[in-house]
């Protein structure tokens, strides 16, 4: 298979399997689906260090075992970097056939909603929209993130980006363009080597 990652002098990646749950503080989920990828996590944190701030809110996105990586472009990299990506789809399909149908009516209607605010949140506070913004214009960069990169936000639900996070309202009813709200983030990884948040004592 061929990649190509262009011939940029640096590169930022992101790779992850996004929880539906805050991991943070459902344990059983965590638990359930992480605990036994952590040594794949932890392969990649060593080979692709964290890649500077991301924000107290979107960091409830993310996982314990999430890519997040800046560095000069090289071969190397890329090999470091594809080899992630394959290790990773190959961990999502072994969850998938794994995976058992849920029946409960009201479980069903929790992860559909919390896929839907997941969605939200990235199509409007993606870290990669400024870089998107940029390349191809706010128009393009606003139906991409919408309507490719994170389909699903008109058929999964109706709520929209302010009644999941109204704190981001501003006084004439649009969405504050900050990315946080609360000013802080994660210059270094906040989970350790067991999975565990430590980010609590890692904010600045």
């Amino acid at each position: 298979m061929n990649h190509d990652f262009g011939t940029y002098p640096w590169l930022i990646a992101y790779r992850d399997l996004n929880p539906l749950h805050d991991v943070t503080s459902r344990r059983d989920y965590k638990e359930k689906y992480y605990d036994r990828l952590l040594p794949l996590g932890l392969k990649y944190t060593e080979l692709l260090p964290w890649g500077g701030k991301l924000t107290s809110e979107s960091i409830k996105f993310f996982s314990p075992i999430v890519i997040w990586t800046k560095f000069s472009s090289s071969s190397s990299k890329h090999e470091v970097l594809y080899s992630a990506f394959m290790e990773y789809y190959k961990a999502w399909l072994g969850l998938m056939e794994q995976a058992v149908e849920d029946t409960d009516p009201s479980q069903i209607t929790c992860n559909l909603e919390a896929q839907h605010r997941y969605l939200t949140w990235r199509a409007e506070k993606d870290p990669g929209h400024g870089v998107l913004k940029r390349l191809i214009g706010e128009k393009l960069a606003k139906d991409l993130l919408r309507n490719f990169l994170f389909s699903g936000i008109d058929e999964l639900g109706s709520k929209t980006f302010l009644d999941y996070f109204p704190e981001y309202s501003i006084e004439d009813g649009t969405i504050n363009e900050k990315r946080s709200i609360i000013g802080k983030g994660f210059e270094n990884r906040p989970w350790d080597k067991n999975g565990e948040f430590i980010g609590n004592d890692l904010r600045n």
